[in-house]
């Protein structure tokens, strides 16, 4: 009796594991959906394009871009949170990540634990931003005009709580100076009002206005990163004029918690060969962009850090509301 107790305990094993090789071979089998919770043409979206759009030929299926926008993000990570965990359901995000869950008291998923780290696919600053109207040429100018304009001067961002709010509410504290934050919805509406000139200060992805700031339609004055950006050399950082100010976009993919190992490998193994190739690296390279290849292991370590520095700065700016 115990013999064949045994027997049919190995037998059982061995059928679960010919269950899940096969289910990693069979990985995937239908289109994958890849949720962007943030608007098209906003530097997350551009970025995760540049791989998404070469993704369906390395994984032998459709992969199917869904930007879902509002509320600095929250809408669509809430999706995906609450998604099927079966690896058909992909979150690419940035930055916006690790900020909102800190800003907001209720927030419905956890940013954390609610998640599955897949890669870190790219790093990039942001540019700080003026309307060539404003004329102003570098932060040491702007911040002189805010100092005489205490409270008339505005800055736009995608929405409150989001990377572009936060990087200039930073950088606002920090220079000692009153611009008054006038939060959109998207970074489109942002980006388009600047090129207007409704709005004349703005703090956007590299990729999404350095072809504005080559045509001359905008100014980008600095960088967030603490170091000048290779593809922009001859722009300073805003640490050059503040010092200790830095901030950077990152972007990267998630997967709601509990989807299985083998489809987060297979992602992983498609994504780090996407980036090695020529193409990926061009374009992130014109798009003012560093590859970052990490793995879900360093992924999730990163975001953990992220989480606790943005909570910081929450806190020491009180930024939480309801």
């Amino acid at each position: 009796m115990g013999m064949k107790v045994r027997i049919s305990v190995v037998g059982i094993a061995l059928a679960l594991l010919t269950a899940g090789g096969a289910w990693a071979q069979a990985y995937p089998n239908k289109p994958v959906r890849m949720i962007i919770p943030f608007g098209a043409g906003g530097s997350t979206d551009v970025l995760i394009r540049i791989v998404a759009t070469r993704l369906p030929e390395a994984l032998g299926q459709q992969v199917v871009i869904d930007n879902r926008t509002g509320a600095g993000g929250m809408i669509g990570t809430e999706i995906a949170a609450k998604s099927n965990p079966d690896g058909y359901t992909l979150l690419a995000t940035g930055t916006p990540h690790s900020i909102v869950p800190n800003l907001y008291k209720k927030v419905p998923y956890h940013g954390l634990n609610d998640f599955a780290p897949i890669m870190q696919v790219a790093s990039q600053p942001y540019g700080l931003v003026v309307h060539p109207s404003l004329g102003v040429k570098s932060v040491k100018d702007l911040i002189a005009l805010a100092k005489k304009q205490p409270g008339k001067l505005d800055y736009a961002s995608s929405g409150q709580g989001g990377a572009m709010h936060l990087f200039q509410a930073l950088f606002v504290n920090m220079a000692g100076i009153n611009i008054v934050h006038v939060p959109y919805k998207g970074s489109g509406p942002v980006r388009s009002d600047l090129l207007g000139g409704q709005v004349k200060i703005g703090c956007l992805g590299l990729s999404s206005i350095i072809q504005h700031h080559r045509a001359g339609q905008l100014n980008i004055i600095a960088v967030t990163t603490a170091k000048r950006s290779p593809e922009l050399p001859d722009i300073p950082s805003i640490a050059e004029t503040v010092p200790g100010y830095d901030a950077s976009l990152w972007t990267g993919v998630l997967a709601p918690r509990g989807t299985p190992a083998a489809a987060i490998k297979r992602v992983h193994r498609e994504l780090t060969q996407l980036l090695q190739t020529a193409e990926v690296r061009n374009a992130y390279q014109r798009a003012g962009t560093d590859i970052v290849a990490t793995d879900p292991k360093d992924f999730g370590e990163f975001l953990k850090v992220e989480y606790a520095k943005w909570g910081k700065v929450v806190r020491d700016l009180k930024l939480q509301v309801n």
